[in-house]
Formats: structure tokens, sequence, C-alpha cells
């Protein structure tokens, strides 16, 4: 049986995802929440940069229509 998009991320909930958004930035934390607009909710989130060192954010929220993909 096939899997909406949505039911993916809602097994994913509680577990910790990579989020890569346009533009090439990549985000990893554990997914708290989404909506239908694919706008996500991360806590312990840190932004991942090729060749440096991860930065940690916290908590953050992020925009459905920059997401290009969710990786659980």
């Amino acid at each position: 049986m096939s899997q909406r998009p949505l039911d993916v991320l809602n097994e994913a909930l509680n577990s910790p995802v990579i989020v890569r958004l346009k533009g090439g930035r990549e985000f990893r934390g554990e997914l708290q929440g989404y909506d239908m607009h694919m706008n996500l909710v991360l806590d312990n989130a840190e932004e991942l940069k090729e060749n440096e060192q991860s930065k940690k954010l916290g908590t953050i929220i992020v925009r459905g229509d920059t997401v290009v993909y969710v990786s659980p």
C-alpha cells in the first residue's frame, strides 16, 4: 500500500529528520509537528554546514514552501 507524503511525516514525529531547503541549506532536528502546507517544527535543531561545525539553533519553524525534502 502506498503512502502519502503527510503519512510519512506523521510516522516521523518525535524522531530525528534532515530537512533540505531551497538554496542548499540543511537542518537536522526532531520533528515535533507539521501542517498541510508542510510547515515544520523542529526541536533541538542544528544547521548542517559543509566543512564547518554545525550551528545549534534549538526550536525552529521551517516554512513549507522552502522545503526540498525531508529525510526521516
